[in-house]
């Protein structure tokens, strides 16, 4: 197989949760453009729709879904549904996710609960339904997206980490268990990531200087910067193609070299 052949995903059928936006909508957006055919889902029609037009606009004529990843009874109807209107998936990406920034003490246990299940609990059950079809297929590539919190703790974010450090070891025993049937189960650590939800914090202050978290992160990177959606799409296509067929329960961490920095000396 030619080197570039190695890396493109064509005849392929990849499947983003939470992929209408953000990080997700890029990967997908980006596996479109190597050859894949996309399938998205979200919580609701209204960002279903919205996912929808913003791949149209890419040139990507996608397949979205409305469905709960933390409900198994609704991610097997989207299963069964994706099968027969698009095919048997060969890529799931586990991107959906939500974060509670919440002391510890403030924190009720419903919503530490509601930030593990869907991290933990819907990518075990989004896994668990698609690898039937990998085994049947013969193939399969399942990534997951963890998190520098998968090794890091911070304030405010308990829950967040214990989930992303949850979802490390499930991609590791996913890989255990289902290895021998060729299917290799990946997760993409990303760094921070200037989306829209973090633009508040990388604003310029009346005086001219960067926000204080901003100053923070930017000290904290090697790379002196936040990394981007797109700074992810090359990882992602690795671990989604033929190139990446003897990595097997590996997390890539894309940030910039935050994890292998102690920060600048005084």
């Amino acid at each position: 197989m030619d080197i570039i052949d190695m890396f493109r995903l064509d005849g392929k059928i990849a499947l983003i949760t939470g992929g209408s936006y953000g990080i997700g909508f890029a990967i997908g957006a980006a596996y479109a453009k190597a050859g894949a055919t996309v399938v998205f889902n979200d919580i609701s029609e209204e960002l279903v729709e919205k996912g929808l037009s913003s791949y149209k606009e890419q040139g990507v004529k996608a397949h979205g879904y409305v469905c709960d990843v933390t409900d198994e009874n609704q991610v097997n109807k989207l299963i069964k549904r994706v099968e027969e209107e698009v095919g048997v998936v060969d890529i799931l990406v586990n991107n959906a996710g939500i974060i509670r920034r919440i002391p510890m003490i403030d924190m009720s246990a419903a919503e530490f609960r509601k930030v593990i299940d869907v991290h933990i609990a819907g990518a075990f059950i989004m896994s668990k339904a698609v690898i039937p079809g990998m085994i049947r297929k013969g193939h399969g590539k399942i990534i997951n997206m963890c998190s520098m919190m998968s090794e890091l703790g911070r304030e405010t974010v308990s829950a967040y980490a214990a989930a992303k450090g949850g979802l490390k070891m499930l991609t590791r025993n996913i890989c255990s268990e289902y290895g021998s049937a060729n299917i290799q189960c990946n997760g993409i650590g990303p760094g921070y990531i200037a989306t829209p939800q973090t633009a508040p914090l990388r604003e310029l202050q009346p005086d001219g200087s960067r926000h204080p978290f901003d100053q923070f992160i930017i000290g904290r990177t090697p790379a002196g910067r936040w990394g981007t959606p797109e700074d992810l799409t090359g990882p992602a296509i690795f671990l989604a193609s033929d190139a990446s067929n003897f990595v097997n329960g590996h997390i890539l961490y894309v940030d910039g070299g935050i994890l292998a920095y102690i920060g600048k000396q005084p």
